[in-house]
């Protein structure tokens, strides 16, 4: 299944329209001349960004997009009307490559922001501009060009303060949905989330941050097992990255698991694996060893912030660290 943060399409910009061939015809006026109006210009194509949508998705169903041609022109130099620019709305974030000349086109950042993607086609001449002293009824005519034909490539970078990292079922919904209105899906089984989930976490008046909730990832992920180079993309942009570790499971090594999500983001990215990490130790009220979080981070030589939380059963904890976190991003341009 093709992921809903990249969507291939293609683009067409309108024609532009052909110059009239034409010439005045009044009464007592036989030799009039010419007066054959110009083409319209072919519409292009743009793409907006909109921050109401946050994937892709609805490039799955339609993929092919076209400018209004413009209209040829007519007689008593009435030139042809421009064809309507089609504007595309794109999620903030979207980054744009031409998949024929691998050229990146783009990156829209800002809601409202505009790229030209396909240029329309230029206007025909009508024969008006042909006359002369020595050719005073030309017919002579240029047709309007073809609009620009592109096939894209738009890739979904989700812009958000804060990225959440782990394993599958490490808590990350969870997390999400206590601290924010986000309603991410939380279930028992592997892989619940299948696309990245965006909250805003209010701490007080003016002041909050946007977490963005990816999909578990698994060893191998930087070689694009599990989809994991399309999730460890959501993440460039973050931030801070809250690595949260289920410290109670049933089936593996919390150590290990930690271990492997490092490798993980080394092997993808050595500016991601740089970039600023806290680990959030998470179903702390499962232990019955209140150690056993102490002899990971010793374990494991974690240098950085820790915070002990349980996302389904104690907001307290979680909001501790939220306000950590708010600290942490307002000195953050």
């Amino acid at each position: 299944m093709k992921f809903v943060d990249e969507a291939s399409i293609e683009v067409v910009a309108g024609k532009g329209g052909d110059g009239c061939l034409s010439f005045r015809r009044e009464k007592f006026i036989p030799f009039g001349g010419p007066n054959g109006g110009d083409g319209g210009n072919g519409g292009n194509v743009y793409l907006i960004a909109e921050t109401m949508l946050n994937t892709l998705v609805d490039f799955r169903f339609k993929r092919l997009f076209r400018a209004k041609h413009g209209e040829h022109g007519k007689g008593s130099e009435c030139t042809g009307k421009k064809g309507v620019d089609l504007y595309i709305k794109v999620a903030v974030g979207t980054l744009v490559f031409d998949v024929d000349t691998e050229e990146f086109l783009g990156d829209l950042t800002k809601s409202g922001q505009t790229l030209l993607v396909a240029k329309g086609g230029d206007r025909g001449l009508g024969n008006v501009h042909f006359k002369s002293s020595t050719n005073r009824t030309p017919r002579r005519t240029t047709t309007g060009t073809i609009g620009e034909n592109r096939n894209l490539r738009l890739e979904l970078q989700v812009l958000a303060d804060v990225g959440l990292l782990g394993l599958p079922n490490a808590g990350k919904s969870s997390f999400i949905r206590m601290v924010s209105s986000a309603r991410p899906k939380v279930a028992g089984y592997p892989f619940t989330t299948l696309h990245p989930n965006l909250g805003v976490v209010s701490i007080d008046l003016d002041r909050n941050f946007v977490i963005a909730d990816i999909p578990g990832l698994i060893s191998g992920a930087a070689d694009g097992h599990g989809l994991g180079i399309q999730f460890l993309r959501h993440l460039s942009r973050t931030s801070l990255l809250l690595h949260i570790v289920d410290i109670a499971p049933f089936d593996s090594d919390p150590v290990q698991d930690i271990l492997d999500i490092i490798k993980e983001l080394d092997k993808y990215s050595s500016e991601l694996v740089n970039k600023e990490r806290w680990l959030v130790l998470n179903k702390v009220d499962l232990l019955q060893d209140k150690q056993i979080c102490a002899t990971i981070i010793k374990t494991i030589n974690w240098q950085g912030p820790v915070f002990e939380i349980s996302a389904l059963t104690d907001k307290k904890s979680c909001m501790t660290l939220c306000y950590s976190i708010m600290e942490y991003l307002e000195p953050t341009p």
